[in-house]
């Protein structure tokens, strides 16, 4: 499918948006110790930028899930890929996400991270699209809120390609 990119949020936007996320995590998170969840691929660019905003100690694991085959449209079903390696029992996690969309894929995790019986779980996303939420998912750090665009860049694909952007990207199908 052909396709082009529009620059939607610039890089200078991104930096100034990761630095204001990081000094609320600290006002709210100090004297605590926070285990940040990165989701999985998506997140890892954002996860490792906002990790340096926290002028604090912070651990960080990952776990990987899939919602999406190789297109742009959620399949529905919410598959485990990789499940983190630390104990969360009686911590303070902070899942990091890329995108919310629909909400099933977080709320999915949220269950599963629940269970583990953590102290608490908050969630810290880049972006965020409300007009599409099927599940009542309340992200408590919200990086932009977006329209229902498919958009790439900072982390973020489309069949694999783009997530090294430094700005995020509009895509249009043609």
């Amino acid at each position: 499918m052909r396709h082009s990119l529009a620059e939607f949020i610039t890089e200078d936007d991104i930096r100034l948006k990761v630095a204001e996320l990081g000094k609320r995590i600290v006002n709210d998170y100090k004297d605590k110790s926070v285990l940040m969840v990165g989701v999985l691929k998506g997140s890892f660019v954002f996860l490792a930028d906002l990790m340096r905003e926290i002028d604090m100690p912070v651990e960080i694991s990952f776990i990987a899930l899939s919602s999406y085959a190789l297109g742009s449209v959620s399949s529905g079903s919410v598959r485990l890929l990789c499940d983190t390696d630390e104990s969360l029992e009686g911590r303070d996690v902070l899942v990091v996400e890329d995108i919310v969309d629909s909400g099933s894929t977080l709320n999915y995790l949220i269950e599963t991270l629940a269970a583990r019986k953590p102290d608490s779980i908050r969630i810290c996303a880049f972006l965020n699209k409300t007009g599409r939420r099927l599940s009542d998912i309340k992200v408590d750090y919200m990086g932009f809120e977006i329209n229902d665009e498919f958009v790439v860049g900072y982390g973020l694909d489309y069949a694999g390609k783009y997530r090294n952007l430094k700005y995020i990207a509009k895509i249009e199908f043609k």
